[in-house]
Formats: C-alpha cells, sequence, structure tokens
C-alpha cells in the first residue's frame, strides 16, 4: 500500500490521475502530521482542516467522473501567509495585521484553486517577510535551528510532510534561503513570470512569487500553473511560447559558468565542497565548465539594501505612524531607517541596479547559467546572531543569508536552489543555479541533472 508521505507532489499527482491514491488519503496524512510536529516547529498559522477535507471530497468526486483538472488536482498546498485567500486573515505574521480578512484571491491562490490544489493553510514568515530567519519556527531537521527565512514556515510544513508544496515570496533571498537549509528545493523565477497580485509587498521592485518543493520537477509542475501574464501586477510579462518547465535534464554541451570572485568570499567549506562536487557532477554528465568573474560585486549588497529599505518604507509608511509600537523590534527599526533615506539615495540605487543588470547580462552571453552555493553556511542556531569566519570577522545571521542570493533580485533573473549532500553535523547544503530573463527552464533542466544519482567513482 502506497504510503503518502513517501511520494513526491509528482509521484502522488501520477497516482491520484492512475486512481491508486485518493486525495482524502493525501489531506488526511498532510493533516496528521500536521498534528503531530507543530507542536514543536509551529510552521502554520492557520490549518483550515475542515475547508481541506472538502476540498479533497470534491477533487475525489470530480476525478472519479471524469473531471481531471491536471497534476496539482488533490494535491495538498500550503501559502505563505502574504497570499491573500477570501475571507481569511493575511497577518503576515504581524500583530499590525490583526482583525484584516481578505476580500479576494491573490492571482496565485486563484492559479491553485483553477488546477485542482487543495489549500491546507497559512505558514508562517519573518515579520511582513522583512527578515531571514522567521523566529517564531523551528527548522524540522534540527528543532533548535533556524528554518531559515522570510519563507520559513513553507519550507518547514513541506520539510516535515505537513504539505507536498508550498508557495512564498522571495525579495532577497526569502524562498531560497529556507529551502536551502530544510533541505528542499526552492526556485524564485523571473522578475514578473509570476504575478504577486493580491500578495503582500515588502519591495515591490524585488518582489517575487515561487514555489518551494521536493524536487526540481514538483517546482516545476507547481511553476506551469501559477506563472501568467496578468494585468494586475504592473511588473507582470508574458512567459515565452516555447517555455517548458518539465525538460528533461540533459546538460551536454551547456556552458555552466563558475564565479571566481564573491560567492565563495566568506563560504564554509562544507558548502564550497558540496558546490565543488556538484560542479563536477555537471562536468560529468556533459556540461562545458567556463570561470567567469562576476561584475560589479562591491555594489551589489548597497543596491539591494538601497532599494529594499526604502520601498518597504514606504509601503509601510501609514501603519509605522500609526502602529509602531505593533512592529517587532527589528522590523519597525529597519522601517524607521528606510524613512529617513533620501530620495537621491534610492535613485542611486535605481540606477546602480540598472548597471548591475546591463553588466549581468553581458555576463550571460558567455555562459547559460551560474552555479554558486544558496547560502554561506547552513542552519544556525536559534539563539545564534553572527557566523565567525576564519580571517576573525564576523557576520550577522541574516546579511550572511542575504549575501549569495541577493544578486538575483537585484537583477530579476530566475534562481534556483536545489539540496546537494550535507556539512558534518548532518545538515542539509543548498546548491544554486541562476540563469537568464525568461530562461527559467534551462535552470530546472540543471537542477534536475544535479538531482541526478552521482556515478561510482
Amino acid at each position: 500500500m502506497l504510503n503518502p508521505l513517501n511520494l513526491t507532489l509528482a509521484q502522488a499527482s501520477a497516482a491520484i490521475a492512475a486512481r491508486e491514491l485518493s486525495p482524502v488519503e493525501l489531506v488526511d496524512a498532510a493533516l496528521a502530521r500536521i498534528g503531530a510536529r507543530e507542536p514543536e516547529i509551529n510552521a502554520f498559522v492557520s490549518v483550515w482542516e475542515d475547508a481541506a477535507r472538502q476540498q479533497a471530497l470534491e477533487a475525489e468526486r470530480d476525478i472519479q467522473h471524469g473531471r481531471y483538472r491536471g497534476p496539482l488536482h488533490g494535491i495538498p498546498i500550503a501559502l505563505k501567509d502574504l497570499f491573500d485567500v477570501a475571507g481569511q486573515p493575511t497577518t503576515a505574521s504581524s500583530r499590525v495585521r490583526d482583525g484584516h480578512l481578505a476580500e479576494a484571491n491573490s492571482a496565485v491562490t486563484d492559479a491553485l484553486l483553477r488546477g485542482g490544489a487543495i489549500l491546507l493553510g497559512k505558514t508562517h514568515l519573518h515579520e511582513f517577510a522583512f527578515g531571514l530567519t522567521t523566529p517564531q519556527t523551528r527548522n524540522p531537521l534540527d528543532p533548535q535551528r533556524t528554518p531559515g527565512g522570510s519563507s520559513g514556515g513553507s519550507a518547514a510544513a513541506v520539510a516535515y510532510g505537513g504539505a507536498w508544496a508550498a508557495m512564498g515570496t522571495d525579495t532577497g533571498g526569502s524562498i531560497r534561503v529556507p529551502a536551502a537549509l530544510c533541505g528542499l528545493v526552492g526556485f524564485k523565477p523571473t522578475y514578473g513570470l509570476v504575478s504577486r497580485h493580491g500578495t503582500m509587498p515588502l519591495a515591490w521592485s524585488l518582489d517575487h512569487a515561487g514555489p518551494m518543493a521536493r524536487t526540481v520537477e514538483d517546482v516545476g509542475l507547481l511553476l506551469q500553473a501559477v506563472m501568467g501574464f496578468d494585468a494586475r501586477d504592473p511588473a507582470s510579462r508574458t512567459p515565452p511560447a516555447s517555455f517548458d518547465t518539465n525538460a528533461q535534464s540533459n546538460v551536454h554541451g551547456l556552458r555552466v559558468g563558475i564565479p571566481r570572485n564573491y560567492y565563495f568570499d566568506h563560504v564554509a567549506e562544507p558548502v564550497a565542497a558540496a558546490v565543488r562536487r556538484a560542479t563536477a557532477h555537471l562536468e560529468q554528465q556533459g556540461a562545458v565548465l567556463v570561470e567567469v568573474d562576476i561584475p560589479l560585486a562591491d555594489y551589489l549588497i548597497p543596491t539591494q539594501w538601497g532599494l529594499m529599505v526604502a520601498e518597504a518604507a514606504t509601503v509601510h509608511a501609514k501603519d509605522i505612524r500609526q502602529s509602531a509600537s505593533l512592529y517587532g523590534d527589528d522590523v519597525r527599526s529597519l522601517l524607521e531607517a528606510g524613512q529617513l533615506l533620501p530620495a537621491g539615495d534610492y535613485l542611486k540605487a535605481q540606477r546602480a541596479r540598472g548597471l548591475i543588470a546591463k553588466r549581468w547580462s553581458s555576463l550571460f552571453s558567455d555562459i547559460d547559467v551560474l552555479l554558486a552555493p544558496t547560502v554561506p553556511q547552513t542552519a544556525a542556531r536559534l539563539e545564534q546572531d553572527t557566523f565567525d569566519w576564519d580571517d576573525g570577522s564576523q557576520e550577522s545571521v541574516s546579511e550572511a543569508y542575504v549575501r549569495l542570493c541577493a544578486p538575483a533580485n537585484v537583477t530579476g533573473l530566475p534562481a534556483l536552489t536545489v539540496p546537494f549532500g550535507k556539512d558534518h553535523q548532518g545538515l542539509p547544503v543548498g546548491v544554486q543555479i541562476m540563469g537568464k530573463a525568461f530562461d527559467d527552464a534551462k535552470v530546472l533542466q540543471v537542477g534536475r541533472a544535479i538531482e541526478q544519482p552521482l556515478s561510482p567513482t
């Protein structure tokens, strides 16, 4: 008999389509796991048990009558609590949003429901997505460690088996960081590929919505369901006509860029070693390795912060004036700092972003994808504030986690994290693949190649 919790999304989907597995069984298994793990992990803000069971019964009935909607039909999925669901609160894990009820669904919510997905509930995040640790949630792989953030609840829920996939948002690594720390696949699509309509913003020029799941194939199935043009999102773009998220894993002849600078500065050796092994793994499959220099590296993080802090302060301008005491100390400090940022500095950051994007476009004229670490360290302990580096320097946990992810937000390029090996403590390491704008399918293709079993040495 199939154990639903052992199945990937793609495997569960195939079993449902073949009527070997019922959506009711999937929901029951997920809810049982949630009941067992939530007291310790606290991934969910809310769990919609009755509604999920009703959706499962309806999905089972539709499938039995030949009304199969596709690979997400009957699959339990969780939503980061920034996505509106009509009639439900969107709390953003903040007291500021107490009493809020969404009037309509987000574009992502509607896309999932059209595909027949079952919405299990909302997951915790670092307050308003303005942080990289999700302090109220614990890492299911080691509850004494952070799950990462800001989409930490989404990653934790999938990692312990409370959902087969989850949707998150990514402004400076907020999908990729928790996915890497929890041993999952996480994908930040090209800017504009997935509509953010009905999603609480952090910084509008950096925000992306995207999926996390157990495998690259699973992420591709979710992306296929939620991407597409939406006139309600000013940044929305139409995907290329040839876009195929289910591309095979053949990487023969593909040019893989290996950074000479930036991406291996202040990186723990187990993380760097995992990337080296992933590089060799791709070369073994026929990929061509090309060493590259990362352009304007010293300007990447200042540009990220110059944009994000200013835009977030604008989003929260009214609430921070009226309800400052309801914000957490860390988020309130960042928002208040953003209010003091001169407009000229924000404009300089926008100009710098334009230069960075142009230089990165030139970088990708010589390569198909860039391979790098996702984060420089694995999951930090809950009480840990800094990482100590071999040269005697220290770096805050949040600054370390954002450093290698932010370039893909500044440039808007697609970026995927795939688990590849573990450190000496048994914690997962994430390998990051970045690609050209709207070349998301190729990024997923390389991710699937990395997932292929290693050949004997």
